[in-house]
């Protein structure tokens, strides 16, 4: 098997290629990371000289390079590649629309000229929108009504991606994870967040009153349902992997807390984000059902296990002194305390 991935140099991206280097002795993956602000080369310091796994910097909008790594032979392309942040969607859309709309188109196009057998789009469960509290979690059925310019630009790319397999028949399949967790992951997003801040003995920000809930996906297990849907998924058709794990913000952050040995006290409530989706759950039936997938870890397990990768590491201690990190994220983290 031999695999284009994507954003590999990401968070999900570079926890899938560490998976599959040591679950998948037959596979080869070539890497192609534009490393923006949270691509980071360390991630994959471990792998770089396997033979089995090669690195190429470039974009996915680049058509000229995208096309020239197909003439290659890919037997599958896995899309990590995106811009994910809401808050930086809501400062300036622009580079999601670049990356998250026409890079896919690029990728489709060149996946059918150059005939990749299967095609995994990573998508997001926020393309649904937000949740009432008694609503029932979301299924593969559950319409698009994306709230955020990140959301609706993974959307796209979504509809795009059934575009394809219905015009040109590319063997497309869709996948839509809630919120992954675990090594890797930038500093910007809230686990990481929390403990960076923490361990520093910095305010930790949480928007609004704390109590939008979030359904929570050990990154691990993501893993082994993409490669699932890789094998095994039919072409077509969306899968939903949730972790099944629903917690308020507020809940998370005093759970790390605790793990981490700190006070509440560091907990600072900041004025809410836009569009602030409020719920997001997840129903993981149909990969269940059909693909025999189940989460491995629990979420206690698995949430301890990712607080002590930080804690025991100097991973993040380097994230956070970076020239990118400082660029890119001391302004919004100085505007939520504000």
């Amino acid at each position: 098997m031999k695999l284009l991935v994507t954003g590999g140099a990401g968070f999900i991206g570079s926890n899938f290629i560490h998976y599959v280097l040591q679950q998948q002795p037959g596979w080869y993956i070539t890497n192609l990371d534009k490393l923006t602000y949270a691509g980071n080369p360390e991630n994959l310091a471990a792998v770089e000289k396997n033979p089995r796994y090669c690195f190429v910097r470039g974009d996915i909008a680049d058509i000229a390079l995208v096309d020239r790594l197909f003439t290659g032979g890919f037997d599958a392309v896995v899309n990590f590649a995106a811009e994910s942040h809401v808050d930086r969607s809501i400062l300036d859309a622009s580079p999601f629309i670049e990356t998250n709309v026409r890079g896919v188109q690029v990728l489709l196009e060149a996946a059918c000229k150059h005939g990749a057998a299967r095609f995994i789009q990573v998508s997001t469960d926020e393309v649904y929108g937000s949740l009432g509290p008694d609503d029932p979690p979301f299924t593969e059925e559950s319409p698009l009504a994306p709230n955020s310019p990140y959301a609706a630009s993974k959307a796209a790319a979504d509809l795009f991606c059934r575009a394809y397999f219905h015009t040109h028949g590319l063997p497309v399949v869709i996948t839509r994870c809630s919120n992954n967790f675990g090594p890797y992951q930038f500093p910007e997003k809230l686990i990481p967040t929390i403990i960076t801040s923490a361990l520093q003995d910095k305010p930790v920000p949480v928007y609004g009153d704390g109590l939008n809930v979030r359904d929570w996906l050990y990154v691990e297990d993501h893993c082994r349902a993409l490669i699932m849907v890789l094998l095994h998924g039919s072409p077509g058709e969306i899968y939903n992997i949730g972790g099944g794990r629903e917690l308020p913000n507020i809940e998370l952050v005093r759970t790390v807390l605790a793990l981490l040995g700190k006070p509440e006290s560091l907990i600072k409530m900041v004025r809410d984000r836009p569009g602030h989706d409020r719920r997001y759950a997840i129903n993981p039936a149909k990969i269940k059902e059909r693909l025999g997938w189940e989460s491995r870890y629990s979420f206690a397990g698995a949430l301890e296990k990712t607080v002590r990768w930080y804690w025991d590491g100097d991973w993040w201690k380097k994230a956070v002194s970076s020239a990118a990190h400082t660029e890119h994220c001391r302004r919004w983290y100085k505007e939520k305390l504000e």
